[in-house]
């Protein structure tokens, strides 16, 4: 099939649950840098199927205050196309949160078995779940039951190398209720040291009647194609590399070209929603941690992310995007994964 023909399959629209969407495309969920600020940057260019939130505690979703948390806070005009992600190791925990999730009205709700960080899974949360996956079912039922929006699972292979153990995780989660699968083909162990086998991908979607969405190392429209070739699938969930060209989604959907100038304004843009979302010492460490996906973009990356993050406040991020980035620097057409393994 024709390159061409192979991609545009992620841009048709799709039905999750019993609600539509114009395309393929996610925005995968990420602990620190898919909140509110960088949902708007987002949203402002368009072009996805889907939000996600960043990671949000099952337990503490139903006494959160929109208004100050860093984590679950949004938008109402974004809620129609959002989907909130939370993590926990109990039914309880996990139902009480999506039944708020629903009551504020967004999408659906994305459950996480894929975190392998130390902290989540020592609580019996996230990858931690791929262990036990009679509980992780118990938890999706448990879900299904307290909610009617779409019900997301996030997962990734488990922890030891079975080539089966994947669709079988698969089925499981489906004849547990839920509606479509978000799935990182790598051990919980890995984290980002071995490549993601996108074969796995077109096992888990050959095991299922719902739709799977692929994760893992994306980084241009040839990436895209070659993970639809090696795991056919329905549809395409992108992480750092949006976080590096916030524009992709309008990009590979649009007419969106990109130009110098777009480098400046997109910085200078997420600069000016982290001041208007949280507070100065939050909004700092967060544009820091963009800066270092964002900076990939250039040749001599890591000096430019050093400069940029040399500050003290907002206004001294904002000074130096407008000396680092006028006029642009030089441009990769691929982005330093060199920068993303930081």
């Amino acid at each position: 099939m024709h390159e061409s023909s192979i991609f545009s399959q992620v841009t048709r629209p799709i039905d999750i649950g019993s609600k539509p969407l114009p395309n393929r495309l996610f925005l995968a969920p990420m602990a620190g840098l898919g909140h509110i600020a960088f949902r708007h940057l987002v949203a402002d260019f368009g072009g996805f199927g889907l939000l996600f939130t960043g990671m949000c505690s099952a337990r503490a979703v139903p006494q959160e205050n929109p208004k100050i948390s860093s984590v679950f806070s949004f938008r109402k005009e974004e809620l129609d196309h959002t989907v909130c992600q939370i993590f926990g190791s109990t039914q309880e925990d996990m139902a009480k949160a999506a039944q708020r999730i629903e009551a504020e009205g967004f999408f659906g709700v994305d459950l996480n078995f894929g975190c392998s960080v130390a902290g989540i899974c020592k609580k019996g949360a996230g990858a931690a779940l791929l262990r036990n996956p009679h509980q992780a079912a118990r938890i999706v039922e448990a879900v299904r039951r307290a909610v009617s929006c779409p019900v997301f699972v996030k997962f990734r292979t488990g922890w030891q190398d079975m080539p089966t153990q994947p669709a079988n995780l698969a089925a499981l989660f489906e004849r547990a209720g839920a509606d479509a699968l978000v799935f990182h083909p790598r051990l919980a162990p890995d984290r980002r040291t071995r490549p993601p086998k996108w074969e796995l991908i077109g096992q888990v979607q050959n095991a299922v009647s719902i739709p799977v969405f692929g994760n893992g190392n994306i980084f241009d429209k040839e990436d895209a194609v070659n993970m639809l070739t090696q795991g056919p699938c329905q549809g395409i969930s992108l992480g750092r590399m949006a976080v590096a060209r916030p524009w992709i989604f309008a990009q590979w959907t649009g007419n969106l070209q990109e130009s110098d100038s777009i480098y400046q304004e997109t910085a200078a843009r997420m600069a000016e929603l982290m001041n208007q979302y949280f507070p100065q010492a939050t909004a700092l460490t967060l544009f820091k941690k963009f800066a270092r996906y964002f900076c990939a973009n250039f040749r001599f990356s890591h000096e430019i992310y050093k400069k940029m993050i040399r500050a003290n406040n907002m206004k001294d991020i904002q000074a130096n995007i407008d000396e680092l980035l006028t006029p642009c620097p030089e441009r990769l057409s691929r982005p330093s994964t060199h920068m993303f393994l930081g």
